[in-house]
């Protein structure tokens, strides 16, 4: 096991099948461990990863990804019951573990979702929670690294390790302060929230995420879906962005032409990039799907009351005022929600809710910290007034009877 060091640490560099499995049988004895990774998402269907970095009691060590290709001893580590992951922003390195093995970790502890619980800011990156947490500068010169290159210098793996270096104590101070906040069950209930959302992001087809989709009619919207599985498939197949393959605005102005005639759709401005010739069949049969679906199949067009307009408004004045009081309490707004999350809370209690989800405001600790509040000011028991215009949060709200101001 080659054993780096640095002007400031020594850690483990691994770079074969059997240094791995030393350092996954060191690791098992912990019942804790923090990684982070190094990844490229521009050129490929899938991200690219190229480093993991883990540290646990007396181990640091980065995986050269690009050297050790199996690495399912160290994800199915962090499944093993009893043991704590933690990680920062830790979406991609989820989606690692749930593309190689299909598992989640057996509890996860993400510190950007704790530092939101118990603090005024989220998402904050690494380098501000390690300030703020513990005073200390991470460093920064490698940002724009490619992970790909190889060898990496001694100031890119330091780079890389100072990552993980601080997550144990970040996360045993984070620990202490939602426990003094009364807020631990908060965070289990957030990070079994957060892995359901990540895990159906990767699985379920995620077709609505197109840009420009707003507008079209339900015929538009099954030719969309059509070929955004049109496009993953083609993108998967030849690892590359979906985007690549076929831009959303493009995809957007086909759906508006309803057209499957090649002649047609290679007469649209931007479809006359050569390589997209090779795949004019495949967006004319994508096409010919959406036409051919019939009417009551195709999606959207559900029902329903639509909202009134005050509903906008009303949304963004309470998300406002919502702020202002989450800041009070230590929470960051932004973890709590946005001015459209209150607006579907309002279309909700005002009937006029039709989504097959429940608003995220209306249920676990954030209908705790929203809810009654709503339900006040909307049955007159709470007014919202103009304070200090001077203070960062300027709108004050009254309670009318026996509890007074907020």
């Amino acid at each position: 096991m080659t054993h780096a060091k640095t002007s400031s640490s020594s850690f483990d560099h691994i770079t074969t099948d059997s240094q791995l499995a030393e350092l996954v049988a060191r690791l098992a004895g912990h019942p804790y461990l923090a990684f982070d990774t190094e990844f490229v998402s521009e050129h490929t269907y899938r991200s690219q990863l190229c480093l993991i970095q883990v540290a646990a009691p007396d181990t640091l060590a980065v995986i050269d990804t690009l050297k050790v290709r199996e690495l399912d001893s160290f994800w199915r580590l962090l499944t093993e019951p009893g043991r704590t992951t933690v990680v920062h922003a830790g979406r991609e390195e989820m989606g690692f573990i749930l593309h190689a093995i299909g598992a989640r970790p057996w509890l996860l502890f993400d510190v950007q979702v704790a530092a939101g619980l118990v603090d005024h800011d989220y998402p904050s990156g690494y380098a501000t929670i390690v300030r703020r947490v513990l005073n200390v500068a991470t460093n920064k010169g490698e940002t724009r690294t490619d992970w790909r290159q190889r060898p990496l210098s001694p100031a890119q793996m330091e780079y890389a390790i100072d990552d993980v270096r601080h997550l144990e104590q970040i996360w045993r101070k984070l620990q202490a302060e939602l426990e003094s906040f009364g807020r631990t069950a908060w965070m289990q209930a957030e990070m079994a929230t957060w892995q359901d959302d990540v895990e159906e992001s990767f699985v379920r087809k995620r077709w609505r995420r197109v840009s420009g989709l707003n507008g079209l009619s339900r015929r538009e919207l099954a030719i969309a879906c059509e070929l955004w599985h049109w496009r993953d498939s083609v993108a998967e197949s030849r690892d590359m962005p979906p985007k690549r393959v076929l831009r959303d605005d493009l995809l957007v102005e086909l759906c508006k032409r309803k057209s499957a005639d090649e002649r047609q759709i290679s007469a649209i401005r931007g479809m006359q990039r050569s390589d997209l010739k090779h795949i004019l069949n495949g967006i004319s049969d994508a096409i010919d799907r959406g036409l051919a679906l019939p009417e009551n199949e195709c999606p959207g067009g559900e029902r329903h009351r639509a909202p009134p307009p005050q509903l906008a408004v009303l949304g963004q004045f309470l998300s406002t005022a919502i702020a202002g009081v989450c800041r009070q309490m230590s929470i960051a707004p932004a973890l709590v929600g946005t001015a459209s999350d209150m607006r579907d809370l309002l279309a909700l209690k005002l009937g006029y809710h039709a989504g097959d989800r429940e608003p995220l405001l209306a249920s676990g600790w954030r209908a705790e910290v929203v809810g009654p509040l709503v339900d006040d000011l909307l049955a007159g028991r709470a007014a919202l007034r103009i304070g200090d215009v001077r203070a960062h949060d300027p709108l004050v709200i009254e309670r009318f009877g026996a509890d007074r101001g907020v």
